[in-house]
């Protein structure tokens, strides 16, 4: 689905990204593992188009990012789940979801409504209750849901989440994590995930690829990464400050 080959970045005097070669499955989900400030945010952002890459191409279902043209038909095509959710504080829940449907769709109000109720429900939350609140009436959880709610609503191929258990409690990161497989299945979309959570992320990844100084030094599928003898993988998978990551990353 997302085919990544040779992408550099460079902010001022820091060489984020020297060279990242991936490939996120098509209906499968993918998570990046990396250290915090490695660069997973920046790989993420330049599928979307909110980064131009120094070098290197991205192709989004056989459609080349590098095409200018092309960026409103890559974004229709995959949805980005911010790690705040990034929610309108002066809408509530049922104006946040219906944004992208009023900006992009020609949709009755019924039609509309119809829409915004299925994507509330998918990510468990009963519409009836959750769509007259506020952003600052929700929980950390609850706002990631509408946040991806509000994703989904345009019926993405893929789905793109940072960091989706970052600051949540274990029970509501266990039920992010389940709501991720859900929509997997019933949607049969492509995922990509970037994570610090080594035990969510196994729950619900098919692939799994470890970022470290700019480059993808390992990849496989969840069970290769769980059993690798790879030095850097064993230590952010044991969470070990002893071993050749460096506290500075």
């Amino acid at each position: 689905m997302i085919h990544i080959r040779d992408l550099c970045k460079r902010f001022g005097e820091k060489e984020v990204l020297r060279g990242v070669n991936l490939d996120i499955v098509r209906g499968k989900t993918t998570t990046i593992f990396g250290v915090s400030g490695g660069g997973k945010s920046t790989i993420i952002k330049h599928i979307v188009g909110l980064l131009t890459p120094d070098r290197g191409e991205i192709v989004v279902d056989g459609i080349a990012l590098s095409d200018a043209k092309s960026l409103y038909q890559i974004r229709r095509k995959v949805g980005f789940l911010f790690q705040s959710g990034a929610l309108f504080d002066s809408m509530n829940v049922k104006q946040n979801v219906e944004f992208p449907l009023i900006e992009h769709t020609k949709l009755t109000a019924a039609e509309r409504n119809r829409k915004i109720v299925r994507a509330l429900e998918l990510v468990g939350l009963k519409p009836s209750e959750a769509m007259p609140l506020f952003p600052h009436e929700l929980s950390g959880g609850m706002r990631k849901r509408v946040g991806l709610a509000r994703t989904i609503i345009l019926d993405p191929q893929a789905l793109l989440y940072d960091e989706p258990t970052s600051g949540l409690d274990p029970i509501t990161s266990d039920r992010i994590s389940q709501m991720i497989l859900r929509l997997q299945s019933e949607l049969g979309v492509t995922s990509a995930l970037i994570s610090h959570d080594v035990k969510e992320s196994f729950k619900c990844s098919d692939y799994i690829a470890m970022l470290f100084d700019g480059r993808i030094v390992e990849y496989g599928d969840s069970a290769e990464i769980a059993a690798s003898q790879n030095p850097i993988t064993r230590q952010f998978l044991e969470g070990s400050a002893s071993g050749p990551v460096t506290f500075d990353g």
